[in-house]
């Protein structure tokens, strides 16, 4: 199975895919570079089913970056107080783009606050939620969605 490469840098929406394999990975630039590397494993958990597709849902504010037999990639834009309706997410990995600020409000009602880093990485099971940007900045995030 091949492994998902999330290139993270100061370029909007630059995000790659590579087979797995042995590479490495120079910058020729003198802008700093972070990557977030994900390697699928040969049996991933079994995810639920979507219904409430973002993308679909809510096009303007998510983005498919990459799709193919394995992932899909979404990059999430919010700007400050802009809510993102109720939507569904598989198993997936979240890399957060910007520091940001929303309360998630989840399908069962719970409302979570979630602060997060520029650079953080987290694994969420299967989600269903809506997503309100409480920050005073632009959120920006990937969700690398397992198939």
């Amino acid at each position: 199975m091949p492994e998902v490469i999330v290139f993270v840098t100061q370029e909007p929406g630059r995000t790659s895919f590579r087979p797995a394999g042995t590479d490495s990975d120079e910058n020729r630039t003198d802008a700093p570079l972070e990557q977030a590397v994900i390697e699928l494993k040969q049996n991933p958990p079994t995810s639920t089913r979507v219904g409430l597709d973002p993308v679909v849902i809510d096009p303007q504010y998510h983005k498919v970056l990459l799709d193919n037999q394995y992932v899909r990639a979404i990059r999430t834009v919010l700007e400050p107080g802009i809510k993102s309706p109720l939507h569904e997410h598989p198993h997936y990995v979240v890399v957060y783009i910007t520091e940001l600020h929303t309360t998630m409000k989840l399908g069962d009602g719970r409302e979570v606050d979630n602060p997060r880093r520029a650079g953080e990485i987290g694994w969420r099971d299967y989600m269903k939620h809506e997503t309100l940007n409480i920050g005073k900045q632009t959120a920006a995030e990937i969700q690398v969605e397992l198939k």
